[in-house]
């Protein structure tokens, strides 16, 4: 009896021991979202401007786009589109990093989607997950009703909540973290 309680102390001693082979670690970040970048998506890592050839970079806040051949990150648009409408224009969302990096890829690819200006934005929207963005219009209900943690020292809540995918195809991705559009060319 003695060793089978031995035997069994072992095996579970070894299984505590060894670490998982792999981690899945998986974002959301409604909140960090612009107001006028487009619903539908738990997580957005950038949004790529096809009407103006730009990157926004949705955690650092800042824009990636060309300069006589070169990319540069700014916190502004690009000088020559200054005046550029973030609400009216098409948003893409693109997870992973440094998407320009595949500009020729996402240019061909979305091109189709220049001058189109029929996507909803988050400022407009009446669903509650986007209220957590501090400048949603509505704000202030998400606060009232007790979700706002970050005054209590819980935290933001940032990246560290599960990925729910979104709607329809917008959350599924490719081996790239692209979105996959399945041949179609409705949003």
């Amino acid at each position: 009896m003695n060793t089978k309680i031995l035997m069994a102390f072992l095996v579970v001693s070894i299984c505590s021991l060894t670490k998982p082979q792999a981690q899945l670690r998986i974002s959301f970040n409604v909140g960090l979202q612009p107001v006028w970048g487009p619903v539908g998506y738990e997580r957005a890592d950038n949004y790529y401007l096809p009407d103006i050839e730009t990157y926004y970079n949705v955690q650092n806040r800042q824009y990636t786009y060309q300069i006589n051949g070169s990319w540069v990150t700014t916190y502004t648009l690009p000088p020559n589109h200054r005046d550029y409408d973030l609400y009216a224009g098409h948003k893409v969302v693109i997870n992973g990093s440094k998407p320009y990096l595949r500009h020729d890829i996402y240019r061909d690819r979305y091109s189709n989607f220049r001058n189109r200006h029929d996507q909803s934005v988050i400022r407009d929207s009446r669903d509650n997950r986007y209220f957590e963005n501090k400048d949603h219009p509505r704000h202030g209900e998400w606060k009232e009703n007790g979700h706002d943690n970050r005054d209590k020292n819980h935290g933001d809540r940032g990246d560290d909540y599960k990925d729910r995918g979104g709607h329809g195809d917008h959350g599924r991705q490719d081996d790239h973290g692209d979105r996959k559009d399945n041949g179609r060319n409705d949003r």
